[in-house]
């Protein structure tokens, strides 16, 4: 057995519409054509779909069962054409997007840059705030988070954009000063840059290597809600921090940052995309993703 798939979605079409007549015009053949289509599709199966008089058109049970493979057929090809036709249409209008407010540490600028001179009928609004926003309440097309997993919501449509490796750095003007751990342990003997939450708890540290780990809450005078602040307070000898890889390829080319405990890792933070939960984006949220991927592929200033 042989079988046109555009025959099958011209069988789709021909019930939606509800007559060969109705058919033709929709799908711009001639009722001859559409009809010889038909019947050739029935020979193809070996049973007939519609049964036909001059004033009525009536599926039978067979035609049922096959309508609705034909109907998936010609839902799937729409959808393909609107996501070729969706992605030819030039980026426009306002796009408003949430963001860590560390961003700003993490080589944006250039890339809102590119972004701007890429997509000049583009409005963009940044939000760069610790706080979750509600995309749909405050009419968000997207928000960067940060997370080793997000929360089960429906209405959201969460795109990894990559994982981060996490470990542990001091400046060699800290080390030199304390000294360098061996163990996880010693920590508890140093001052580290701890992370705090949203409601002010200290985040213990959590470390592994192969099938070890390690668990605590070191102590230090301070901590922040900022990665980035973090990362120039062990910079400037302020203590060990713990930071993802990517946030530290220039300080350790540059020697200002010294990996410690380099067998122990802290757990992957995984950086999301989520957007409302709809079947196709915008142009505009699409290109900004994209920029965000290639931001995450590029090493920071």
């Amino acid at each position: 057995m042989s079988l046109d798939a555009n025959d099958l979605i011209l069988f789709a079409h021909l019930m939606d519409a509800g007559s060969f007549a109705r058919a033709a015009a929709r799908t711009g053949l001639p009722k001859s054509t559409l009809s010889r289509r038909i019947t050739t599709l029935e020979s193809s199966l070996g049973e007939r779909l519609v049964t036909r008089s001059t004033r009525s058109l009536t599926i039978t049970e067979f035609g049922e069962r096959i309508l609705e493979h034909a109907r998936k057929l010609l839902e799937e090809t729409e959808a393909a054409s609107a996501m070729a036709q969706h992605a030819q249409r030039k980026p426009r209008g306002l796009l408003r997007v949430s963001l860590p407010p560390d961003f700003t540490d993490m080589g944006l600028m250039p890339l809102l840059l590119h972004f701007a001179t890429s997509y000049p009928e583009v409005r963009l609004e940044l939000d760069l705030s610790p706080r979750r926003v509600d995309l749909l309440a405050e009419r968000f097309d997207l928000a960067v988070r940060v997370a080793n997993k997000l929360p089960d919501d429906t209405t959201m449509v969460a795109r990894k954009l990559c994982d981060m490796r996490m470990g542990l750095y001091a400046s060699p003007a800290y080390l030199e000063r304390y000294g360098e751990p061996s163990a996880p342990k010693d920590l508890l003997e140093h001052v580290c840059l701890r992370m705090i939450s949203s409601n002010g708890e200290s985040l213990p540290w959590r470390l592994s290597s192969h099938s070890a780990s390690w668990e605590g809450l070191p102590t230090g005078p301070l901590s922040s809600n900022s990665i980035g602040l973090q990362r120039e307070l062990a910079i400037n000898g302020m203590g060990i921090v713990g930071l993802a890889d990517y946030l530290v390829t220039k300080p350790l080319a540059q020697g200002v940052l010294k990996r410690v405990l380099p067998r122990w890792e802290l757990p992957l933070m995984t950086m999301w995309c989520v957007t409302p939960g709809r079947r196709l984006l915008p142009t505009r949220t699409l290109a900004f993703i994209d920029l965000l991927k290639t931001m995450m592929t590029s090493p920071v200033s």
